[in-house]
């Protein structure tokens, strides 16, 4: 004989529709409230980002004094001087194009093999090690590290031209940072020095992520540590790779305390770049218009950067 709740429970098999509770009303109050917090963020990032790009490129077509406040339209006039009349900036233009390329070799293609190195090695101690060593120069602040180099540079008593000396180089020993022609490849090399070890712990990371079956699998197919790299770590972190090549040539066109640090531009202006150059003009020139249009190109050139790695990446992305 079925029992009772035997038929309770075959009928609630079959679909026997039940009653619903009906919805509260205040869930609509509710989904208003929610937004408020989305609503704070969106004032507070109109308020201190766009509001602040938007004024940067009102305040370029100005000719102002920041002292007497004395305001002057000129139109686009500070962007033709920029662009044509004005060497300088040409030179800056350069010097960063010049900072990124060399920036990607080392910060992120050499920065991915020596990650690739690294997570290849078999004991779990070596790479810890190894991680630590390398990460530990990035950890200093890049003002500190702009002095360090400064008197490791030094022609006197610096660490770099005794190291030539003794090794039998002495047709190499050179006032590095006074030299016009040598300047700004000593402060990209500090610089990569000091960044390496931050991109390389961002790629083993990435590497870490890859499932470690793909890498027995291809070893049991006969391919070597070469192979391997090719066609299954560098496809699977193309993402990360895409950041970091966004984040270095951006960060390359923003540089600023290194050179500041170091050489404040010199020799002859030969290590400018467009941050030292539009301080210069902006601040200690007290040309506030022409400074924001420097900015305005800083900006506009690290925008169309990112924006066409992003759209690049999009279009290569690995999916497991």
């Amino acid at each position: 004989m079925a029992r009772a709740s035997d038929t309770v429970d075959s009928g609630a098999d079959i679909g026997v529709a039940r009653p619903q509770r009906p919805k509260s009303r205040r869930a609509p109050f509710a989904n208003l409230l929610s937004l408020r917090w989305a609503a704070i963020a969106l004032i507070l990032i109109g308020w201190f980002v766009y509001y602040p790009i938007v004024d940067n490129f009102i305040v370029s077509t100005t000719d102002q004094d920041i002292y007497t406040g004395e305001v002057t339209n000129v139109g686009l006039a500070n962007y033709d001087r920029l662009l044509l009349h004005d060497p300088v900036v040409l030179l800056a233009l350069w010097n960063n194009c010049l900072y990124a390329l060399i920036s990607v070799i080392f910060q992120v293609f050499g920065a991915f093999l020596l990650a690739a190195i690294i997570e290849d090695l078999k004991s779990e101690s070596w790479r810890r090690l190894w991680r630590a060593v390398y990460f530990v120069p990035s950890a200093i602040s890049i003002t500190v590290t702009g002095l360090l180099f400064y008197f490791i540079y030094q022609p006197q008593i610096g660490l770099l031209d005794a190291a030539l000396s003794r090794v039998g180089l002495s047709q190499l020993v050179m006032p590095w940072l006074g030299n016009e022609h040598t300047a700004i490849y000593a402060i990209i090399a500090m610089s990569q020095w000091q960044g390496f070890g931050y991109s390389t712990l961002l790629f083993a990371i990435a590497i870490q992520k890859i499932p470690r079956d793909l890498y027995d699998a291809a070893t049991i197919d006969g391919a070597g540590p070469l192979r391997r790299l090719w066609s299954i770590t560098f496809p699977l972190t193309r993402e990360m790779t895409g950041l970091m090549i966004i984040v270095t040539i951006t960060g390359a066109f923003q540089v600023f305390n290194e050179i500041m640090v170091m050489t404040a531009g010199g020799p002859n202006n030969s290590s400018q770049v467009l941050g030292t150059w539009l301080y210069q003009k902006a601040f200690i020139e007290d040309n506030f218009g022409y400074g924001a249009a420097i900015a305005a190109v800083i900006f506009m050139l690290t925008m169309l950067t990112g924006a066409a790695q992003l759209w690049y990446t999009k279009r290569r992305r690995v999916q497991l």
